[in-house]
């Protein structure tokens, strides 16, 4: 037996070791080589277009170690999504390398987000007796830009924007040893021989800079003290920043910026500066501080000094934490700051600095710039605690291109690449078992945006190799995306229904098959059956669904001019409801009251609508919080803003049957359609409006009415079904009171409920939902 035991610990093996995930641009290679080298193991690493491949030689016992700690204690932004091993003839070779990357192949790798400045690298920033003290561009291989700087895979120096700049002694010293955190960290510079600063005025056509590195910062930071606005280049593009306690810079950002009321989001230096601003709970400090660094929407302290123009008409506020070397120097010296896309409301963020310095110069007073390029631009990522769990509004900077694992049956064997809708667009590409959602594009309704649409199609089929087959799309014929997609030669197309899209997003973002019951409450889709839907109960999987309810229709009075008029939603409601009494609403717009009701027999005119969005509307201009919006979703954010959480009352409203199930699909379901009378909660709210109630109590009352409208709906669409998992979608459940009232009473009556975590539960993800259903109908 010992001379066994020994035979063993002396066998000598080879393998071939493939691994794939986020794995380039985090520090894998080296941590490979430093693994390597402590258990005496012999071979390389390198990087190719599908991930890290790895030669590896020595004791099967070493070996051992190596496969449990490549895993066990990789860098913390590696995500490791497998590893394959193939035994391979020993070739007796001694020492380990890394290997030059490989150029040719095909592509499983994935290209790791932005992430944060980490702690060692700020410990830098502001040590004096460090080379890099005060330096803006400071990184490491555990933070700082990779998505925003790689123009190809695999990822290295040469295909980043950091090519550019040659690497001095030391740094290039750093690079190559292996002790080192900053060990083949692509972006590795110092003020020797990186990125400088620059801050630029523009006048008309001249251009002056007048101060560089840390002149530019000082001068930035005075500009900002003074209450001018600044043009700051961050990771994915251009913001525009100003004093966030400057009431009257805040407000000319407003009126230069063309952003009425939309709140802007808030920068702050840490933590405790965030604390005096909001009430944080852990969760929302964990989030704040998490290398992502995502905008966050907390409860606002009334005593916060913010500006009111920061924020107004919402007891929230979205803040967020440096996470750039240049951002933490500004906020040691600023105070919180507002920092906003630096663009013309409805515009793409502006990211190449041709661009900003032309587009942004009738905004912005002073440029705080550097020579980096950006190669694509990336907006901030938005999230909110929703039913107890981070959920995103925004998937942007630190989490695209980061890809979602999927439960599919099989893997996709032929690409897809999904279009999305036209609000908060983005696409969606699905290969294999894996799909790359977008970062965020914005709203699909101008060229300007096409085109950064167009950009960020092409830029993820070089990354990631994904050549589409099957290119997916809404119904709606006029969106853009839509268009973009009709115009692709040589794929199949597949047009899906928006709301079955939405609810076969939040299925692949849980990584749920179905069928489920879904709920689908949003502003408005396009329905087969030529109306507009937006309340929807669908039993749905990936295969198909089946229309099993909605809300009452009702019709939309001048079309789009209703979005943007909720007082017009009011009016629909009151004439479909036959109420006679005469709202404040209605004494406002007396003139033009009797001009839209005639709009309502005129289907033409006021085509028929199910949209939850638009029955908050209609309850946000009854309590007088809103008759026009500025901003998509204004009116049920204020209703929400409004609502009473200690209030228990609920308007009640009835459920009747409805013609038989409209079906897309081979899903059964045996019992009737059901149609949900969201004007009787609106006949509730007349009512207790007139009778002298509080508009907190009402806004309550009507959030849980609907709330418990629809429990009950889905206990009817269980109790024929037999399903047990309720599934909540669209931009209606971005709503914290609704979505909490909803799911604790599901979860009572002993459903499971789906909600949003991974990817935002507004048409933002619903590329996602339209990616999957195309790959299983399309296989």
């Amino acid at each position: 037996m010992p001379g066994k035991a020994h035979s063993v610990s002396t066998e000598r093996v080879r393998l071939r070791i493939r691994v794939e995930g986020i794995v380039q641009g985090v520090g894998f290679r080296p941590h490979v080589y430093t693994l390597a080298r402590r258990l005496d193991l012999a071979g390389w690493v390198g990087n190719d277009p599908k991930g890290v491949f790895i030669e590896v030689e020595g004791l099967r016992a070493a070996l051992d170690l190596f496969l449990g700690d490549l895993k066990g204690e990789a860098p913390p932004l590696a995500v490791i999504d497998r590893v394959a091993t193939t035994v391979l003839p020993l070739t007796g070779d001694r020492g380990f390398h890394i290997a030059d990357s490989v150029q040719d192949g095909s592509r499983r790798t994935s290209v790791s987000p932005d992430f944060g400045t980490c702690d060692d690298c700020l410990a830098e920033l502001f040590d004096p007796a460090d080379r890099r003290y005060r330096y803006p561009f400071v990184n490491c291989v555990n933070c700082g830009p990779r998505f925003t700087i790689v123009t190809r895979v695999p990822y290295d120096r040469s295909t980043t924007t950091m090519a550019r700049f040659p690497m001095c002694g030391e740094c290039a010293r750093e690079f190559a040893d292996p002790a080192d955190r900053r060990f083949h960290a692509q972006p590795t510079c110092c003020p020797d021989c990186g990125p400088v600063l620059s801050y630029t005025v523009v006048d008309g056509a001249d251009r002056q800079v007048l101060a560089q590195g840390e002149a530019a910062l000082q001068r930035a930071v005075t500009a900002v003290r003074t209450g001018l606005i600044v043009a700051v280049k961050g990771l994915g593009g251009y913001h525009l920043a100003v004093g966030a306690e400057d009431e009257p810079a805040v407000r000319r950002l407003r009126d230069l910026k063309h952003r009425e009321a939309k709140p802007f989001a808030v920068m702050v230096a840490d933590l405790a500066a965030a604390r005096t601003l909001a009430g944080l709970t852990s969760e929302a400090e964990r989030l704040l501080a998490d290398p992502r660094r995502p905008i966050v929407l907390v409860p606002r302290h009334a005593e916060a000094l913010t500006a009111p123009s920061v924020a107004p008409g919402t007891g929230e506020i979205g803040l967020m934490l440096p996470y750039t070397p240049l951002h933490h120097l500004l906020l040691r010296e600023t105070g919180p700051i507002v920092l906003t896309s630096g663009n013309i409301s409805d515009e793409p963020i502006a990211f190449k600095d041709a661009e900003a310095l032309n587009g942004l110069s009738s905004v912005a007073d002073a440029f705080l710039t550097h020579d980096r390029p950006i190669h694509i631009r990336t907006d901030d990522s938005v999230v909110r605690i929703v039913a107890g769990r981070a959920t995103p509004l925004r998937r942007s900077r630190g989490y695209a291109p980061e890809p979602l694992a999927l439960s599919l049956q099989r893997p996709v064997r032929r690409a897809v690449l999904a279009c999305g809708g036209e609000l908060k667009s983005t696409f969606c590409m699905v290969q294999g078992d894996r799909a790359f959602l977008s970062h965020h594009i914005g709203d699909l309704e101008n060229y300007e945006t096409l085109v950064a649409f167009t950009e960020g199609i092409e830029h993820f089929q070089r990354l990631f190799g994904v050549v589409p087959e099957v290119v997916a799309h809404d119904l709606h014929p006029e969106y853009l995306s839509t268009k973009y997609a009709a115009e692709l030669a040589d794929v199949e197309l597949a047009g899906v229904q928006h709301h079955h899209a939405h609810i076969a997003s939040c299925l692949a973002d849980n990584r749920e098959r179905g069928p489920v019951i879904g709920v689908a409450y949003d502003g408005l889709g396009y329905g087969t059956d030529g109306t507009l839907w937006g309340g929807e109960l669908l039993i749905a999987d990936f295969t198909g669904y089946v229309r099993v309810g909605s809300l009452t229709p009702v019709p939309l009075p001048g079309g789009e001019a209703a979005i943007r008029h909720p007082w017009r939603m009011a009016a629909a409601y009151l004439a479909e409801m036959d109420l006679t009494h005469t709202p404040p609403v209605q004494h406002r717009h007396a003139a033009d009251w009797d001009r839209v009701r005639a709009l309502l027999k005129t289907p033409a005119h006021s085509p028929p609508t199910t949209s939850a969005g638009r029955l908050f509307d209609a309850v946000a201009a009854l309590l007088d919080l809103h008759d026009t919006v500025a901003y998509e979703g204004q009116a049920a954010i204020a209703l929400e803003q409004t609502a009473d959480p200690t209030e228990t009352g609920a308007y009640p409203a009835h459920i009747a049957r409805g013609d038989p199930p409209s079906c897309n699909g081979n899903l059964p379901y045996p019992g009737p359609s059901l149609l949900l009378n969201g004007g009787e909660l609106v006949r509730a709210v007349v009512e207790d409006r007139r009778t002298g109630t509080p508009p907190e109590a009402v806004a309550a009352r009507f959030h849980n009415g609907l709330a418990a409208l629809t429990v009950a709906a889905c206990l009817r669409v269980h109790e024929a079904s037999g399903l047990t998992t309720v599934a909540l979608s669209g931009g209606v459940f971005q709503n914290r009171l609704l979505t909490d009232r909803l799911t604790d009473a599901l979860r009572r009556h002993g459903l499971q409920v789906l909600t949003h975590h991974r990817v935002p539960p507004n048409d933002g993800g619903l590329s996602l939902g339209q990616a999957v259903i195309a790959a299983r109908r399309h296989p």
